[in-house]
């Protein structure tokens, strides 16, 4: 049997879940530890084509939620995470842009809002190039992916080979940094914008509230909230704001989707900052498939120094995001402004910055809380139980976490590895927590939690001591690799950024 054959095997016994040893793993733990039970929660959320975050709140494909799976799914089953990222990328509408949601047409119109015939994406969304066959959303989210299909690639790139996995990708994903480079640098300063807070993931952050505060919202009695029905209204974002989200979904969509002429536009430093990660990670799979991607190296160094440029604050000691519309930075410090920190070319001073801002009092990592909150812990609108304005989420402190290793700092990055491990295997794989208490919140069973989860379970012995970046783990030097740490000959380390 050939090794992609054996992985072939992997996944179907992954797919039939008789019983816990079924699930495929490497090394085998005990079938009641925490990689069996990770395992077994994207099994569960496995639809056939893709995997679902939550079967009950989120019903659908979503999109950043399918990068993060691939990158633990590919532990188990390689071709499975080819096959997670295939699908999201099989709905890419004809302006590159790659939606937030794929609808499945089998789940009921009541169990999600907004559903299909409220973003109309095969009417509206026609002059940007919406899929006829498929109904999406026509908002985006945070680019993750190619660095999610070079991570996926490493894991068994026999298979990715054999089933031309980079080579049909590639163009796809060349397709949506164009789109987002182009269509989307409303603030003419080289960043991609979002144009809607469910776009940057952290939907109800405060660093949104000045912004929106010149959206009308739509009326209470125009909308059903589906949300409320699997949580906590204390937990969720308030009827004003969802009703300025429907608003400006509504707005976009009556506009044909076209991009430039909304009230809402925002550089995020965490979007961008993962923009210039994938587009690392695409330079990677351009050498692969016999190019040089030196143009992407250097747009990437363009984009960290626009990065630094236009949302570092060195007062704050933190990234801070960009109201395009009302003009200068938005002053709330959120976990957004650290996860710049997994870029390796950040300039060293910006890189100790962040990591004592991290760890300082407006976060508290590793002293008073075990993972980032989202938000600032003194700042007015924290909350630890609230949808992003403080609960300590997983995919934020999994990118923290590697941040931490790729500059040097293992000691924080370990304990941070643990405590996400602890907590996730604890709170049955919980949607978010409580900073503090590590409570679980929102659903159980979330799909990224658990396939990060898989990720740390696999990729890294135990850290080493000491600091230097020539000790890193075998797994920091496979992230430095896809993000172009190593490899570029003409990297330069960007310069500047203090703009006192």
């Amino acid at each position: 049997m050939s090794f992609g054959e054996s992985r072939v095997d992997r996944t179907a016994q992954l797919t039939a879940l008789r019983t816990a040893a079924d699930i495929a793993y490497d090394p085998p733990p005990d079938v009641d530890g925490t990689h069996v039970r990770a395992a077994r929660v994207l099994a569960e959320n496995w639809t056939g084509g893709s995997t679902v975050p939550a079967r009950s709140l989120y019903p659908h494909q979503w999109s950043w939620d399918s990068a993060f799976i691939a990158i633990g799914l590919r532990h188990v089953s390689p071709l499975r995470a080819q096959t997670e990222l295939e699908t999201l990328l099989g709905a890419q509408w004809g302006d590159g842009r790659i939606p937030h949601i794929v609808f499945n047409p089998s789940v009921p119109l009541d169990a999600y809002f907004p559903s299909p015939d409220f973003w109309r994406s095969s009417t509206a969304g026609r002059a940007a190039g919406a899929p006829r066959t498929v109904q999406t959303s026509g908002i985006v989210q945070p680019p993750v992916h190619a660095l999610a299909a070079w991570l996926v690639h490493r894991a068994d790139p026999g298979l990715s080979r054999a089933r031309g996995f980079l080579t049909r990708v590639y163009p796809r994903l060349a397709a949506w940094h164009r789109y987002l480079l182009h269509r989307r640098d409303l603030g003419g300063g080289g960043l991609a914008s979002v144009v809607h807070p469910w776009e940057q993931g952290m939907d109800n952050s405060p660093a949104w509230d000045a912004p929106l505060s010149r959206v009308t919202p739509a009326p209470a009695r125009t909308f059903r909230r589906a949300d409320l029905d699997h949580g906590s209204p204390e937990d969720r974002p308030t009827d004003l704001d969802y009703g300025r989200y429907v608003r400006l979904a509504a707005d976009y969509r009556d506009g044909g989707y076209a991009d430039g002429g909304g009230e809402f536009a925002v550089e995020d430093p965490a979007f961008n900052a993962l923009l210039i990660a994938s587009e690392q990670a695409l330079a990677r799979i351009a050498r692969e498939l016999g190019a040089t991607g030196t143009a992407r190296w250097a747009r990437a160094e363009r984009l960290t120094a626009a990065l630094i440029e236009r949302t570092w604050d060195p007062a704050r000691g933190m990234f801070l995001c960009r109201d395009v519309r009302g003009g200068g930075l938005v002053p709330e410090r959120c976990v957004s402004g650290l996860i710049p920190l997994l870029l390796p070319t950040l300039p060293r001073d910006i890189a100790a910055r962040l990591v004592r801002t991290a760890c300082g009092p407006h976060f508290g990592l590793g002293t008073t809380t075990r993972l980032a909150p989202s938000y600032d812990l003194l700042g007015e609108a924290f909350d630890p139980h609230r949808y992003w304005r403080g609960p300590a989420w997983f995919n934020t402190s999994w990118l923290l976490e590697r941040g931490l290793r790729v500059h040097g700092e293992h000691e924080r990055a370990r304990a941070l590895r643990t405590a996400l491990l602890d907590l996730a295997a604890a709170s049955d794989f919980a949607e978010y927590v409580d900073p503090y208490t590590g409570a679980a919140c929102g659903a159980t069973g979330f799909g990224w939690t658990a396939a990060l989860t898989l990720d740390l379970l696999h990729d890294g012995a135990e850290l080493p001591d000491g600091a230097g970046g020539a000790d890193a783990s075998a797994a920091v030097g496979e992230f430095e690799d896809a993000t172009g740490f190593q490899g570029f000959k003409g990297h330069r380390e960007v310069k500047g950024g203090d703009r006192r």
